[in-house]
């Protein structure tokens, strides 16, 4: 039970004197004092620690000792053990475990692995991927692993997304394991993958210009034999030509084969089989068979097979790699790689700080409040605070809160109190600044070094790359990489600027909220990434299948070699070499992954990217697609139609003055929301003097209230603004809202509380069109002509959008719907046999995205850090949807003509095969060509 030694038992010293176990050297094997520890010498508890090192239980003094000498058998490196010529707790391990064992530091840690619902993620680069059965030995080892969540290698783009529990598991013991099964793994970066890639690719080059030379020379040599068996060739002739074949056949044999038969042992040793294996067997078998036979003379020597057999494996290999390696890098334009250098100014942690812990807050009650939130997407100004993350869902934002994510009036109150107080104090704090460093004020820091609270210098023209806070009087950014709207935004004093916008006016500060790799085009990328590294369940299938395909394929040829060899011996091994040959499946390993890879990156030319494996499978077979109309069928953007006037109007006041005041007041009441509603009402109100608001306050799904000028003032939807909820008597309450009438979608109310009375008067009712996006009648007639039916789910409880949806022809329509309602309506949807696509704002509709088939939402810069959906539209245009639903079913279509014909040649060949008439060179072409021929079927979804 205790780990500890016992007070009575004294320890002993050490000395020299002691006798060691059995001999002090075994083999090389330097051993410890009896009693002591097997990795560092100290005296062990009682009872000890134990670890299985070099097949034998060794004594450990500590479970620290017990956890290290694990790590290094578990990497491979037992050999240590064997190398060392002392045992001391200070010497040191081996070179690869230091290497590996740096990742663990926080500094280095920081640059790839990011938190994701309380779990550790990393984004690592693979090397030596060959086939789908290399990505399931790894996922399968890591999935032994105690910690390990998920893990999933993308074998076309050769990265690897691995999710596990820090606490339990250091990335260093992730790196051994992956590579002591024979892959090397390091931290993904752009610029050193491609390196490494392109590092293989010549690699590649090298080995199949060897074998091209090798098999040529061979292919002459066989020839003259074939020839010299027709013409009564002398025997030594015969053998000379033999050993010239084999001294040109060695290196194809032992350099350019290397990448198979290392991948096949890899896999043996992991007690798994992958596509390389049978393909080993084959030219082993082949090339000693033939070694054999020309020792000997006697028998058939096939040195010009095993040549070509190298040579065109290689060959539709590296086309393979390149088809797939250009299919990977299609959608590399869509993320902005870091700049190297930035130009850091000052640093201001405290304001970063105050920031942040304001988000927190802002967060928690934004979050509080959806639980409560029953209104759905009634129009009005308090539904910002609706935002907030499903306790479900797979948030792909970091641990860090956004400075995007919730902009409400006390954190513009905040950062514009910031952004003034750097200005005031910007040339007494670069005086300071210099004063200690002549060169800080024009100090040039890396993309990766940069922190929270950093001020920095963004040049004109140059990409921003992370968000932040303005700090200069005002600045014009383009964010048409993240939202494909290619009109200049125009940012003052105090704003957010979000990362992956690009600056095209004057240099301008900002205080930096983020760290580049949190902001929003890092998010991109890691939504990209997700997406490329899950599979969906075909693909699964079809890896399961190629998996169960080379288990058989090695049983059969060991029945074909025991047949042959009962009928005719000296067929038996090239019967056998054709049919591990022949019947590879590589083909069928290939024939989903690289559809995948090249109609998910097809589609992100489109705009539409795709966060989830499922996506384009589940695309391919919905019946319905369910819309929400604030900000999906129509832009999101109201704008102001008409003010009526509720109030008794005195006589001697001009109606558009009293229209403006009433307009400036609740302009007032919406500084710093982010509603469209606020929007509208501020661009309205742009020429007009704002009255100051104290205690201002939003109500979650109601509204704003706020004290001005002694009075209390509420803008909100009807019941809101007259405290209708709480049963307050108003003479107001029977105030109807005509949407039709005044040709509106929405509508708030402004009124206000006189007289200390706990009742309140309308002042105004404030009427706003929400225009219809220009391609959605297309599109739904597009969605019509392919069969599916579109629905309209909104929360807006106005006739007005009924009335819409009749004229845009959707024949299912349904308002005034809770969060709640729409689930239940796409559940019911569901239960009849239909798959339903979702298409919402990625944030009011949370749980029914969650609830869908498969999701989609139309989303601006600012909402991506909340997206749960199973897809992104990040253009804006609807219409995209129609493409998505194009490939997808080009993709399906590939995919099943992909498995057919890797199914039918496997079958096909495998009789031929096994009755001898093909030789192992033909078995090799035909193996190539239908590998080469799934990736050129895979890539003609490049023109969908």
């Amino acid at each position: 039970m205790s780990s500890m030694p016992s007070p009575m038992s004294p320890i002993p010293p050490l000395n020299t004197n002691t006798h060691y176990h059995d001999n002090s050297i075994i083999d090389g094997l330097v051993l410890p004092l009896v009693g002591h520890c097997f990795h560092c010498g100290d005296p062990v508890p009682q009872p000890p620690f134990y670890s299985n090192i070099l097949g034998q239980s060794r004594e450990m003094c500590c479970m620290g000792c017990q956890l290290a000498s694990q790590s290094i058998v578990e990497a491979g490196l037992e050999q240590y053990y064997l190398d060392r010529s002392e045992i001391n707790r200070t010497a040191s391990l081996p070179t690869q475990m230091t290497r590996l064992e740096a990742y663990d530091h926080d500094e280095i840690k920081s640059q790839f692995v990011y938190v994701q619902d309380g779990m550790s993620v990393a984004e690592l680069s693979v090397n030596n991927l060959r086939c789908a059965a290399c990505t399931w030995l790894i996922e399968s080892r890591l999935d032994e692993l105690d910690g390990i969540d998920k893990c999933q290698v993308n074998l076309t783009n050769q990265r690897m997304r691995v999710i596990w529990d820090e606490s339990k598991l250091p990335i260093s013991r992730i790196l051994a394991v992956i590579n002591e099964i024979g892959y090397e793994a390091k931290p993904y970066r752009q610029d050193t993958h491609e390196a490494m890639l392109a590092r293989h690719n010549n690699q590649m080059l090298i080995r199949l210009g060897i074998a091209a030379l090798g098999s040529m020379q061979a292919m002459m040599y066989a020839v003259a034999i074939y020839f010299g068996e027709y013409s009564d060739m002398l025997i030594f002739q015969r053998d000379f030509l033999r050993w010239v074949s084999l001294f040109v056949s060695t290196p194809v044999f032992f350099y350019a084969g290397i990448p198979f038969f290392t991948s096949a042992w890899s896999a043996i040793r992991a007690r798994q089989v992958n596509m390389d294996v049978p393909v080993s067997i084959a030219l082993i078998v082949t090339f000693f068979a033939s070694l054999f036979a020309t020792i000997t003379g006697q028998g058939e020597t096939y040195y010009d097979s095993v040549s070509m057999f190298i040579f065109f494996l290689l060959a539709g290999r590296y086309i393979e790699h390149n088809a797939r390696l250009k299919a990977a890098t299609m959608a590399n334009d869509l993320v902005v790689v870091e700049p190297v250098l930035v130009q850091k100014i000052a640093e201001d942690k405290d304001a970063a700080e105050s920031i942040l812990q304001l988000l927190e807050k802002n967060a928690f009650k934004q979050e509080s409040a959806e639980s409560t939130n029953q209104l759905g997407d009634v129009s009005v100004s308090g539904a910002v605070n609706r935002i907030s993350n499903k306790p479900n869902s797979q948030n792909t934002a970091s641990a860090t809160p956004n400075f995007t994510q919730s902009m409400d009036a006390n954190i513009f109150t905040l950062t514009s109190r910031i952004a003034q107080d750097w200005q005031q104090t910007r040339q007494q704090r670069l005086t300071i600044t210099n004063t200690k460093d002549k060169a800080k004020e024009k100090q040039m820091v890396t993309a990766h070094s940069l922190q929270v609270g950093d001020i920095i210098m963004v040049e004109a023209g140059s990409e921003i790359i992370s968000d932040g806070i303005l700090l200069s009087p005002s600045a014009t950014v383009s964010q048409s990489l993240l939202t494909g709207e290619g009109d200049l935004i125009s940012k003052a004093q105090g704003d957010y600027i979000v990362g992956g916008a690009q600056n095209d006016s004057q240099p301008f500060e900002m205080l930096v909220t983020a760290l580049p790799e949190d902001s929003q085009i890092g998010l991109i990328d890691r939504l990209m990434n997700r997406a490329m590294s899950e599979k969906p369940k075909l693909a699964q299938q079809a890896d399961k299948l190629a998996r169960w395909f080379v288990a058989r394929i090695l049983v059969l040829s060991v029945l074909v070699f025991i047949g042959w060899y009962i009928v005719d011996p000296s067929q038996a091994v090239w019967a056998t070499v054709a049919v591990l040959v022949a019947t590879c499946p590589c083909a069928l390993s290939l024939a989903t992954p690289i559809a995948l890879t090249v109609s998910t990156n097809r589609l992100a030319s489109y705009g539409f990217l795709t966060t989830r494996g499922h996506t384009l499978q589940t695309l391919a077979e919905i019946t319905h697609v369910a819309f929400d109309k604030t900000g999906t069928l129509t832009y999101g953007k109201p704008n102001l139609l008409n003010i009526e006037l509720l109030a008794a109007n005195d006589v001697t006041t001009d109606t558009n003055d009293e229209k403006d005041s009433l307009l400036a007041i609740a302009a007032a009441l919406e500084v710093g929301s982010r509603h469209p509603i606020a929007h509208a009402l501020l661009t309205a109100a742009y020429q007009l003097h704002l009255p100051a608001t104290q205690v201002l306050q939003h109500y979650p799904a109601g509204g704003v209230e706020a004290m001005i000028d002694g009075m209390l003032y509420r803008i909100g939807h009807v019941d809101f603004a007259l405290d209708k909820m709480n049963n307050v008597a108003n003479v107001d309450n029977d105030l109807m809202i005509d949407l039709v009438a005044e040709r509106a979608s929405s509508a708030v109310v402004l009124s206000c509380q006189k007289d200390e009375s706990i009742t309140w008067q309308a002042l105004a009712c404030f009427y706003f069109n929400d225009k219809v996006r220009d391609s959605v009648q297309s599109m739904l007639d597009s969605l019509k002509a392919l069969g599916i039916e579109p629905i309209m789910l909104t929360g807006d409880p106005s006739s007005q959008a009924l009335e819409m949806a009749n004229n845009l022809g959707m024949q299912s329509a349904y308002n005034g719907l809770s969060p709640m309602d729409k689930v239940n309506h796409i559940q019911q949807l569901q239960a009849q046999g239909a798959v339903v696509l979702m298409v919402g704002d990625g944030i009011n509709d949370a749980p029914v995205l969650a609830a869908a088939d498969v999701s989609t939402s139309i989303a601006g810069a600012a909402d991506l850090a909340q997206v749960s959906s199973d897809s992104i539209i990040l253009n804006g245009q609807i219409e995209a949807i129609i493409a998505a639903k194009r490939i997808a079913d080009k993709t399906k279509r590939i995919i099943k003509q992909n498995l057919r014909w890797a199914l039918i040649y496997n079958s096909s060949v495998l009789i031929p095969a096994a009755l001898g008439y093909v030789p192992p060179w033909l078995a090799a072409i035909g193996m190539s060509l239908s590998s080469l021929f799934v990736v050129l079927n895979a890539l003609r979804l490049k023109r969908a």
